[in-house]
């Protein structure tokens, strides 16, 4: 059984399981400090019932700031993984769904975007099922090697 509950900053020192894919970005401590300190309700974790983290999404809602109303805001997904091993079973769809959630009812906003390596077929694929669409490509994004697909 799986669980999905709010990321905290002790999740950082258990994540290794997920975070060894290689088309798994990984941040330094202060890039997921400062998200769960400023979107604590755009990070969540999916957890097995003997506590082992299976995936996690950390996400945020951005916009012009000058924009009152907040027409023009949206959800943006940093990362979202799933451990090797809980894969194929709708996690990152459920992790996903959470953060459109969160983006549309929460904070009014119209739409949530996101970068993937191009390279990367599986997740590509799952987020054209999700109903996502490509807006562009831009080169050399992940380390300077690989391009990626801004998606939204």
């Amino acid at each position: 059984m799986t669980t999905l509950r709010p990321f905290s900053m002790c999740d950082i020192l258990k994540f290794n399981n997920i975070n060894l894919d290689f088309f798994t970005e990984t941040y330094n401590v202060g890039f997921y400090g400062r998200y769960l300190a400023k979107w604590p309700d755009c990070c969540k974790v999916a957890e097995s019932s003997s506590g082992k983290m299976q995936g996690y999404v950390i996400g945020k809602v951005e916009g012009d700031k000058d924009d009152e109303t907040k027409k023009n805001w949206h959800g943006h997904v940093s990362a979202v993984t799933v451990a090797p091993e809980f894969r194929r079973q709708g996690l990152a769809s459920s992790l996903m769904k959470l953060l459109e959630d969160v983006t549309a009812l929460k904070h009014n906003g119209y739409f949530v975007d996101l970068f993937v390596n191009v390279n990367n077929t599986v997740a590509i694929t799952m987020y054209q099922r999700m109903g996502y669409s490509l807006y562009r490509r831009i080169r050399n994004y992940y380390s300077g090697i690989a391009d990626a697909y801004g998606k939204g």
